[in-house]
């Protein structure tokens, strides 16, 4: 049977680990091509797009985080990737926790970029339902145009911009609205990372004011084996802002998951 998601899968049948990359909300698996592009080279990725976004199927409703995660463990039976490096950013980060409490013997490492473990508010159940119902009514372009400059710093290239706006307008909006009513309901894996027994890497750009430098912190105290990275000149995309960057703290995790 093909699989459910549309995904990227370059760099098979090499001998390091295998990285599966998780894309954020409103985006797609595209938002990881210089992940793709630097570490094909030397191990197996896999980046799919989620139910909902890029190429894959759209189900409108609600999507749970369990349901994404279900989606990822089937591609992996799909692509018989046995183990893997998980690495998720913003809801991708929060899908990657899902992952990690539903089949962490298939994980060898971790890397929560952009992100935060906590169930969300009352406040902010309301504000994902009403933005959900915004997308439905209104479409995806004018929240792209308001949130741009938060999803990557103002002072970030006009390539990064356009790419990234390009996504968010590109994303199904019936998809979008799913995941943000399924984040609603998300719960609280601030228990789930003192468990963590795999290597982790925490991620967050220094200018990012969706999930902010202190909660990164948290995750990073909280983890029982992991490195925090803190990178300058980046807001809540610092894989696409400062890709050099990021790709250095992250090949590093990769060279001691090898070892």
């Amino acid at each position: 049977m093909s699989p459910f998601l549309a995904y990227e899968d370059k760099g098979a049948d090499l001998p390091s680990v295998p990285l599966v990359l998780v894309h954020g909300h409103p985006f797609d698996r595209t938002m990881w091509n210089p992940q793709i592009e630097k570490f094909s080279a030397t191990r197996r990725v896999v980046a799919p797009d989620l139910r909902g976004y890029g190429a894959s199927p759209v189900v409108p409703g609600i999507t749970p985080l369990a349901a994404f995660a279900e989606d990822i463990e089937t591609l992996l039976d799909d692509l018989k990737v046995a183990t893997c490096v998980l690495a998720g950013l913003s809801m991708g980060g929060q899908i990657v926790m899902e992952c990690y409490a539903r089949f962490p013997d298939r994980i060898r490492g971790l890397v929560l970029a952009d992100t935060f473990p906590a169930a969300e508010t009352q406040d902010g159940k309301r504000t994902r339902n009403a933005m959900a119902d915004r997308l439905l009514r209104e479409g995806m372009r004018g929240y792209a145009d308001e949130v741009l400059e938060k999803m990557v710093a103002p002072y970030a290239t006009a390539e990064v911009k356009a790419h990234v706006h390009r996504m968010m307008t590109a994303t199904p909006p019936e998809g979008a609205a799913a995941a943000l009513r399924g984040r609603a309901e998300r719960p609280d894996y601030r228990a789930l990372l003192t468990r963590v027994t795999v290597p982790a890497l925490v991620v967050v750009g220094a200018d990012d004011t969706y999930t902010p430098v202190p909660d990164a912190e948290a995750m990073h105290t909280a983890l029982p084996d992991s490195t925090l990275r803190v990178i300058e000149g980046a807001a809540h995309m610092p894989n696409l802002e400062r890709a050099e960057e990021f790709n250095e703290a992250l090949g590093a995790l990769l060279a001691r998951v090898d070892v």
